[in-house]
C-alpha cells in the first residue's frame, strides 16, 4: 500500500487520466464492461512490457532504470503506472475509432484503435525518453537508441499490435453490447492526453518534436474527418 500511494504521489497525472477513463467508461460501457476492459488491457500491456525489457518483443529492447524503486510500485522490473497507462490510452483510441468508423465492424475498430494508440505514442514516447527534463524523471532507456527522436520504429509497431489486441480482445470478451453508446467523453480523453503531452514538449522546448507531433495529428485529424464523412455502405 505504501508503494501504491507512492505511485499516486509521483504520477498524479496518470491517475487523473485513469479516473477520467473510469468515469467515461462507466457512462459508455457500464461498470462491468469497464472493469473487464481494465482487467484485460492492463495484464496484456504488462506482459508486453515485461517481454520487451527482456527479449525486445513487441516494443523493441529497453530497460527501466529502477531509480524510483522503493518510492513507487513495481511489478517485476516494470513500474505499475506505466502498464496501467495503456488502459486509458486504449479506451480513448477505441472511442475515437468508433466515432470515425460509425460502424460495428469489430475487426476494423480494433485495427484502427491500434493505429490511433500508436499515433499518441509518437508524441508520448519521445517525450518520456526526455523525462529527466520534466517531472517524469529518467525512468527508462533504449540501449541502441532510435531513429525517431531516440525511439526505435519497433516501438511504434508494438503499440499498434498491443492496442489492436487490447481493444480486439475486449470486444471479443464483452459480448453483444461491447461497443457502447457514448464515445465522446473518451474522444475528449484522447485529445486531452495528446494536448498534455504536447504542452510538456513545448515546456522542455523540444521544438522539432513538437512540430512533428502537431503536424502528424493535424494530418490525422483531416484524414479522420474525411473518412467519417464518406457515405456508409448499406
Amino acid at each position: 500500500m505504501r508503494l501504491f500511494v507512492g505511485s499516486l504521489l509521483l504520477r498524479p497525472y496518470v491517475f487523473l487520466f485513469l479516473l477520467a477513463f473510469l468515469a467515461a467508461g462507466v457512462r459508455d460501457l457500464g461498470v462491468g464492461r469497464t472493469l473487464l476492459f481494465l482487467a484485460w488491457v492492463w495484464p496484456l500491456a504488462f506482459v508486453a512490457e515485461f517481454s520487451s525489457t527482456r527479449i525486445g518483443i513487441p516494443f523493441g529492447l529497453y530497460h527501466y532504470t529502477q531509480t524510483t524503486r522503493g518510492e513507487e510500485l513495481f511489478i517485476a522490473d516494470v513500474p505499475f503506472f506505466d502498464s496501467l497507462s495503456f488502459t486509458f490510452l486504449a479506451y480513448a483510441s477505441l472511442c475515437l475509432a468508433r466515432v470515425v468508423l460509425a460502424s460495428r465492424n469489430r475487426l476494423a475498430i480494433a485495427g484502427l484503435s491500434g493505429v490511433l494508440m500508436m499515433l499518441l505514442d509518437v508524441v508520448i514516447d519521445p517525450l518520456a525518453v526526455r523525462g529527466d527534463r520534466w517531472f517524469l524523471g529518467r525512468i527508462f532507456w533504449y540501449p541502441e537508441g532510435g531513429v525517431y527522436f531516440g525511439v526505435p520504429l519497433s516501438n511504434f509497431a508494438g503499440w499498434v499490435v498491443v492496442g489492436a489486441l487490447g481493444v480486439g480482445g475486449y470486444l471479443l470478451l464483452a459480448g453483444a453490447r461491447a461497443i457502447g453508446e457514448k464515445p465522446w467523453p473518451g474522444v475528449g480523453l484522447y485529445y486531452g492526453v495528446l494536448l498534455f503531452n504536447l504542452a510538456l514538449t513545448a515546456w522542455i522546448q523540444e521544438w522539432s518534436l513538437l512540430a512533428a507531433g502537431i503536424a502528424l495529428h493535424v494530418i490525422l485529424a483531416a484524414a479522420l474527418v474525411t473518412t467519417s464523412r464518406r457515405p456508409r455502405m448499406a
